[in-house]
């Protein structure tokens, strides 16, 4: 297969290199490179400058906001805006729930939610994982009962990713609690997360930060017309979104910017005599050229729109780098990582707190060990 970009390819790289750094502010693009906190007004400012140009839902349908691109080109928009550092179009809206919309739902959802959606008008929050359904999310037992021309919701979630911010949540629901498998019986509701019952509880994490949020409902009244798609098939819309959600999670671009600090890190701190660091550094630089140059045979590959089962390798070995760079940025800050107050800089002070948070990464969109199955199983025939 040739993987070398051509002349077109080539062009459009730069004209998206240009595009980011002219358009998105500086500001935000050095904070969320130092791995700052942007808040959600950073997040917001950087969507709708890429929802006005066209480069914030390109996955979505044209007729949405979507763009006609090629695997290959979807691939260098991707890669290029890590690179950039720019912060990506929020998942919950970009990759989780808007194609969930786009391919199911009525048409009035479609009107009603993607334009608002692409632009982040909404801040979507994803209601799937409960204390008893997590990596077993067919077990969930959040329930919605009809009542007339509404759904009463009544349960729990947790671990809901940035619900402080969110204005709306999209939420797996049991409609049906006496259908013979699990995965049946299942639907998914939308509702505002200030409606009266609804009750978000943050989660303090070991990093100190607070990211996830347990959230509870108690006799939520829900429009019956916020019903995506069809009553009791909500685990074949939570299949394609969980699909959706996989996507780019190897994270590339952002692994190799950040390696890229940890070289400029160590370098100011003499560590680049030290062989040990440099032989580090460069085994991470082989294995991410190497992940590069899979990431781009499955884009060149994935013209069919079949899901590869070669990405299970992508997340598996991705989320090992990202940790894996991580750990070494803590090794170079050294006793300066731990978080004391002082004079110390924000990246080693941030050093630790990051690490902590990438333990996630092996487990959200699937975790290692399922990956590890989906490889040998059909990849290797194992």
């Amino acid at each position: 297969m040739q993987l070398a970009l051509t002349d077109d390819e080539l062009a459009f790289r730069e004209e998206l290199r240009a595009f980011f750094r002219r358009e998105i502010p500086a500001d935000i693009r050095n904070a969320y490179r130092q791995g700052q906190e942007i808040g959600r007004d950073g997040f917001v400012t950087t969507q709708r400058i890429l929802n006005a140009h066209g480069y914030a839902v390109p996955n979505w349908p044209v007729e949405w906001g979507g763009r006609d691109w090629t695997p290959i080109q979807r691939h260098l928009w991707h890669d290029e805006m890590q690179l950039a550092s720019v912060p990506e179009p929020l998942t919950f809206n970009a990759n989780m729930i808007g194609p969930v919309i786009a391919h199911f739902g009525s048409q009035e959802l479609k009107e009603r939610f993607l334009p608002a959606t692409a632009n982040l008008d909404i801040w979507w929050c994803q209601g799937f994982s409960e204390p008893d359904a997590g990596s077993d999310l067919a077990s969930l037992r959040t329930t919605a009962v009809r009542d007339g021309d509404s759904y009463i919701v009544n349960g729990q979630k947790t671990w809901t990713t940035l619900a402080q911010y969110a204005d709306w949540m999209f939420c797996l629901v049991r409609t049906d609690p006496n259908a013979p498998k699990k995965q049946a019986g299942i639907s998914m509701l939308l509702f505002p997360v200030d409606t009266p019952g609804v009750t978000v509880r943050p989660i303090k994490l070991i990093d100190g930060g607070y990211e996830v949020n347990e959230v509870f409902f108690e006799n939520v009244r829900v429009p019956a017309e916020n019903l995506v798609g069809q009553e009791n098939q909500g685990w074949t819309y939570a299949k394609f979104l969980l699909g959706n959600e996989r996507t780019g999670i190897a994270g590339v671009g952002a692994t190799k910017v950040r390696l890229w600090l940890a070289k400029e890190y160590a370098r100011e701190a003499g560590l680049l005599s030290d062989p040990l660091y440099t032989a580090r550094i460069a085994e991470l630089e082989n294995e991410l050229l190497a992940l590069e140059l899979v990431q781009l045979r499955v884009a060149a590959g994935s013209s069919d729109g079949k899901p590869n089962p070669v990405s299970s390798i992508l997340k598996l070995r991705g989320t090992e780098l990202q940790q894996a760079v991580t750990e070494l940025l803590v090794d170079i800050a050294g006793p300066q990582a731990l978080p004391v107050e002082g004079d110390t800089p924000d990246w080693e002070r941030h050093s630790t707190a990051t690490y902590l948070n990438y333990r996630k990464t092996s487990i959200y969109g699937g975790s290692n060990e399922v990956q590890r199955g989906i490889i040998s199983g059909t990849i290797l025939g194992l």
